[in-house]
């Protein structure tokens, strides 16, 4: 075998977990250097401008089209990165700029894309935040949407990939995944990117196996390569040998039949060994996700993000436009029990009608309940949505991001008043997110309010570890978080033994975790659908589920 087709493993970092085999196609770098800028005269300023003008409008329409289109292929999460796209692309400064560049430089509106988007991209990148440095791709996104707009370019680079092929690639901006959803890469190997990225958020949507942090990666991976990606343990083989692909064929088969047979009883009970239920319920956002997640056999909503509700409009939703919508949201899974989670703004989610709030470190900033005690107007809107909810569904409340008892007592209060007026007699029950070390910690005094808690594990994770989720520099930090979030879980078990606690972060999708979750007092788990006949396989699989009686994860704990 030459040396150029000799056998070479790669290592990286797990993106999007599966397997995956096929030939490689790598995506050259188009991130180039800004090209020498396109001079104009003066008495064409007006004629760029119009062009820049019929760019946006163009480039505006297609993002909410491709929202609209993600929302009802995939997820309305994930349909809510074109609609912030759409709000960026809109910015009143972002296009007082762009038309200065043309005036005062006298380059072409195309110049001036390059230019300023650079610009707004640089400086996400220098702040801090991760969140921010996330918007940098989303610039680089928009330049490149624009710039082809406006060069009259329709085709995007992956329309025309390969069938089946592993994909290559410096990195993936998120319009680029949209374009493995409609095609069939069978996965990704990147050289950047987070766990916690768009790009990622979409490969893990679609299933699709990816791996990121492999340096030098174009120059590394020649085209045409035949390359078997295990994206469990992030390892790609690039020209394997016989015995690799026969272990590998092995992986596979096991891993299908496994599945096949999840599904095959997904819509059963999932009870433990030891004679426990436990509830597997859903996260959704949208119709289509609580129609995926009743095919997939959720007994439930756990988590219903009612942000959607809100993304892409200049105005907020009245109480009955807002029912309307949660209405049809949760129609299939009428007669289950369903959690609406009220509206969790804030850090890197914001509305255009409440103007952008100057804040030097969002994730410790105001989001979730601090946001809505700020704007009481918008909490009473959505309890009076929910109420109403209540005479046709079996709902519950969960208030996210709680901190002080004040900011339950302060729902409690505004329930209590509104369902009065509405001559209610029952009210729906009120839950806490748990995502601080402060809430874990003040579980005692939180019941008073409560009548339930949910565990928001990827915030609990974060601010546990003063850990950015989304930064990849402090990966390290978090990697193995999971024994730290289950003493506090188990903390407040201890603390309120008769509350009933539920998981809905993604800790709850982690088959290695399921028998310590169940042990630390968890008796609900909520996840992304597609996750649901496996995760109640596992459940299946524990023996016992009371942490003191398994010494050995009870020894576990006590080393923490």
């Amino acid at each position: 075998m030459s040396e150029e087709n000799s056998k070479a493993i790669l290592q990286g970092k797990v993106i999007s977990p599966g397997l995956a085999e096929g030939k490689t196609f790598v995506l050259r770098n188009r991130l180039s250097q800004l090209d020498a800028p396109g001079l104009i005269e003066f008495k064409d300023i007006e004629q760029e401008l119009e062009y820049l003008d019929d760019a946006t409008a163009s480039i505006s329409q297609g993002l909410l089209f491709l929202a609209t289109k993600v929302e009802k292929e995939m997820n309305s999460r994930l349909a809510s990165v074109f609609e912030a796209h759409q709000l960026m692309l809109n910015d009143p400064l972002l296009k007082l700029e762009l038309q200065a560049e043309i005036r005062e430089n006298l380059v072409s509106a195309s110049s001036a894309v390059k230019a300023v988007f650079l610009r707004w991209e640089k400086r996400f990148q220098m702040m801090e935040s991760q969140i921010a440095q996330h918007k940098g791709d989303d610039m680089r996104d928009l330049s490149n949407r624009l710039s082809n707009e406006l060069s009259g370019i329709k085709i995007h680079p992956l329309e025309n990939i390969p069938a089946g092929c592993i994909l290559v690639a410096t990195r993936l901006l998120p319009s680029d995944t949209v374009h493995l959803s409609q095609h069939s890469a069978s996965a990704v190997l990147l050289e950047y990117g987070g766990a916690g990225s768009h790009a990622a958020l979409f490969a893990r949507e679609m299933g699709l196996p990816c791996i990121a942090g492999i340096a030098d990666i174009i120059k590394k991976i020649p085209t045409g390569a035949l390359t078997l990606v295990d994206a469990h343990k992030g390892e790609a083989i690039i020209h394997p040998e016989a015995e690799d692909a026969e272990e590998f064929h092995s992986k596979v088969h096991k891993q299908q039949k496994l599945f096949a047979e999840a599904r095959q009883k997904a819509h059963e009970q999932a009870v433990t060994q030891d004679g426990v239920a436990i509830s597997v319920l859903a996260n959704v956002g949208c119709r289509a996700d609580t129609e995926k997640a009743m095919e997939n056999g959720a007994e439930g909503i756990g988590l219903y993000r009612t942000e959607h509700a809100y993304m892409g409009r200049i105005t907020p939703p009245s109480a009955d436009e807002l029912f309307d919508e949660m209405r049809d949201t949760l129609a299939p899974a009428i007669g289950k029990p369903i959690c609406v989670r009220i509206l969790d703004i804030g850090a890197d989610k914001l509305l255009p009608f409440t103007g952008f709030l100057a804040e030097s470190n969002p994730a410790l900033g105001r989001r979730g309940i601090r946001f809505l005690r700020e704007y009481p107007n918008l909490l009473e809107t959505q309890l009076r949505a929910v109420l109403k909810l209540t005479s046709e569904f079996d709902i519950s409340l969960l208030v996210p991001m709680v901190t002080l008892p004040s900011d339950m007592a302060m729902v409690k209060e505004a329930l209590k008043r509104l369902g009065a007026e509405l001559g209610l007699a029952v009210l729906p029950p009120l839950g806490a997110m748990i995502e601080t070390p402060a809430a874990a910690l003040s579980a005692r005094r939180l019941a008073l309010y409560a009548d339930f808690f949910s565990f928001g594990t990827n915030d609990l994770i974060q601010y546990t570890f003063a850990s950015d989720r989304d930064n990849a520099a402090v990966e390290q930090y978090t990697v193995n978080s999971s024994e730290v979030i289950l003493r506090l879980l188990r903390i407040v078990h201890e603390d309120v033994p008769d509350m009933p606690l539920s998981v809905c972060g993604e800790l709850a999708g982690g088959k290695e975790h399921i028998a310590a979750l169940l042990g630390s007092g968890i008796r609900a788990l909520s996840l992304a659908s597609p996750l649901i006949p496996a995760i109640k396989e596992v459940i299946r699989g524990v023996t016992q589920v009371n942490v003191s009686e398994d010494s050995h994860l009870a020894e576990k704990m006590m080393l923490i």
